[in-house]
C-alpha cells in the first residue's frame, strides 16, 4: 500500500469528505483510513490545539496510539455499572472491527469522582494515528448517525484543517518542589499497616493495599507529553498512556501492569505482587532478585492474587492456566514478582464482564474484594480517581486494559503522584513506606529534571 506524508493524507481525507457530502452513510461509524510515513506521536500530539487528547502504548514497545478530539464521548458519573453496561452494548453492536474506544474506569466508583475524568470516561477520537514497527494508519471517525450528514462532515474537515504541523516536545528544563504534602501522612501509614496487620482484622482480609497520594507544587508546570515521554525512556517495556480531556487536566501512567488482554477468545492477564528495589550491579541486581524469588511474604502476596484472580476467571471461562512459579520482572527502579495467567474465554462473554470480574485486581485493592475496599474507602482518606483503575481500548474484536498503577495527575499548578503497597501479616510500615518512595523514584528524578 502506497504511504503517503501526513500532509497528504490530510488533504486526501478531505477530498474524501467532500465525496461523502452525496453519500448516504450505510453504517453508524464510518471511517476513513489512509496509510502514512511512521511519525513521531507523542511530539505530534503535544503540538494539537485540540481536545481531548489520548495517547496509548502496549507494553514492550508495542502498537503506540496518538488520538486526537472525539467523534463520540461518553462520560458517567451515577450508576455506573448499569450505564456501563449500556453504553457498551451500543459501542459494541455494529459489530466494526476497526473501531476502538479508549478511555478509563476508576478504581473505586463509591469514592467521589476526579472533576474532569468521572467515574468512567470513554472516547471515539475524531483522529488517531495507530502505529507498529511494520505501518502507520491515519484514521477519521464520522457518526454515520449524526442527525445532519453535512454537519458531521464541516466538524471532521474542521478538525482536519485546525491539526498543527508537529513541534519538538517542550524542554523538560530542572524544575523545583515548592511544597510537597503526602496523604496519608507517615504517622498515619504506620497506624494503617497496624490496623490491617492486627490479628484479627488480618484473619479476614489477609491483603490491604493501601496508597498514598502526594501533592506537589512545582515552580512550573511541566508538560504532561514530556513528562510522559521522559518516562517511556526510562520505562520502556511498561505500558505508557496518557488521558488529557481538558486543557488542564491529564492523567499520565508508565505502568507496568497489564488487567488484561483479549483477542477473540484468548485472554491473557497476570499476578504482579511482591517487590524490591533494583541493584547497582549485575551481581548485586541478580542476589535481590533471588531474595525477591525466596522471600515468603512476597511469594506469599503473589500466590494470593494468583488465586484469586483464576476464581474470578473460571466462571466465564472454558479455561484458566497459570505459571507455577513467578518470574522477575524488571523497571527502571525496582522489581516486581510476576505470573501469566492465560485463559479462554466462554462464548458470549465480553469485554465489561472480564472488566468486572477482574477490576480492581488484589494487587490494587486487596483481599477479599468487599471487605479491603471498604477499609480503603473509609481510612485512607483520598479518592484515588483513576489510579489503580483500568485504562485501554475495546471493540468487538479485542481489548487491553492496563491497572492505572505508577501514574500523574496534572492539574492547574499541581502534580499530584501515587503509590501503593500490599499489606499482608507480617508487612512492615517502615519498609513499606520506603516501597512508595521506591516506586515514585522513577518520575521524582524526572520532575527534578535529573
Amino acid at each position: 500500500m502506497e504511504k503517503l506524508s501526513l500532509p497528504t493524507a490530510i488533504g486526501r481525507m478531505q477530498t474524501r469528505l467532500a465525496q461523502l457530502a452525496h453519500v448516504q452513510p450505510e453504517h453508524p461509524i464510518v471511517q476513513i483510513t489512509e496509510s502514512i510515513d511512521a511519525t513521531l506521536l507523542l511530539p505530534w500530539l503535544a503540538a494539537q490545539t485540540q481536545w481531548p487528547k489520548i495517547y496509548w502504548r502496549e507494553r514492550n514497545q508495542g502498537e503506540q496510539v496518538a488520538a486526537l478530539g472525539q467523534c463520540q464521548c461518553v462520560r458517567i458519573d451515577e450508576q455506573p455499572q448499569q450505564q456501563l453496561n449500556q453504553f457498551y452494548q451500543t459501542a459494541c453492536s455494529h459489530n466494526l472491527s476497526g473501531v476502538r474506544w479508549y478511555g478509563g474506569v476508576a478504581f473505586d466508583t463509591k469514592q467521589p469522582e476526579w472533576s474532569a475524568f468521572g467515574q468512567a470516561t470513554f472516547v471515539l477520537p475524531r483522529l488517531e494515528i495507530r502505529q507498529t514497527d511494520q505501518s502507520t494508519q491515519l484514521l477519521l471517525n464520522l457518526k454515520g448517525e449524526a442527525e445532519c450528514w453535512l454537519d458531521e462532515l464541516s466538524d471532521a474537515n474542521d478538525c482536519l484543517r485546525r491539526l498543527c504541523r508537529i513541534q519538538p516536545l517542550p524542554p523538560l528544563a530542572p524544575g523545583h518542589i515548592l511544597s510537597r504534602q503526602d496523604t496519608p501522612s507517615e504517622a498515619r501509614w504506620h497506624e494503617l499497616v497496624a490496623q490491617v496487620t492486627e490479628p484479627e482484622f488480618n484473619a479476614d482480609t489477609p491483603k490491604v493495599v493501601l496508597a498514598r497520594q502526594s501533592q506537589l507544587q512545582l515552580s512550573h508546570q511541566p508538560n504532561p507529553w514530556t513528562v510522559l515521554h521522559a518516562w517511556q525512556r526510562l520505562n520502556p517495556n511498561s505500558y505508557q498512556y496518557g488521558f488529557q480531556l481538558t486543557p488542564t487536566a491529564s492523567f499520565i501512567s508508565c505502568s507496568p501492569e497489564r488487567l488484561f488482554l483479549r483477542r477473540q477468545q484468548e485472554l491473557s492477564t497476570e499476578a504482579l505482587a511482591g517487590t524490591t528495589v533494583r541493584g547497582f550491579t549485575e551481581q548485586e541486581d541478580a542476589r535481590l532478585a533471588q531474595s525477591l524469588l525466596d522471600d515468603s511474604k512476597n511469594q506469599n502476596e503473589n500466590q494470593l492474587v494468583r488465586v484469586l484472580i483464576e476464581k474470578q476467571l473460571q466462571p466465564l471461562c472454558d479455561y484458566v492456566g497459570t505459571e507455577e512459579s513467578p518470574s522477575i520482572l524488571k523497571l527502571n527502579h525496582i522489581q516486581h514478582l510476576h505470573r501469566t495467567i492465560k485463559a479462554e474465554v466462554k462464548t458470549g462473554v465480553n469485554d465489561l464482564q472480564l472488566l468486572q470480574a477482574l477490576h480492581p485486581t488484589p494487587a490494587v485493592g486487596g483481599l477479599p474484594r468487599e471487605n479491603a475496599m471498604t477499609f480503603i474507602r473509609q481510612r485512607e482518606g483520598f479518592s484515588r480517581g483513576w489510579y489503580a483503575g483500568a485504562c485501554g481500548y475495546f471493540n468487538c474484536l479485542g481489548s487491553e486494559f492496563s491497572v492505572a498503577i505508577r501514574s500523574a495527575l496534572f492539574s492547574d499548578n499541581q502534580i499530584t503522584l501515587f503509590a501503593g503497597a500490599g499489606i499482608v501479616a507480617d508487612s512492615d510500615p517502615s519498609a513499606e513506606w520506603q516501597e512508595l518512595e521506591n516506586k515514585l523514584a522513577t518520575i521524582m528524578g524526572i520532575l527534578n529534571g535529573l
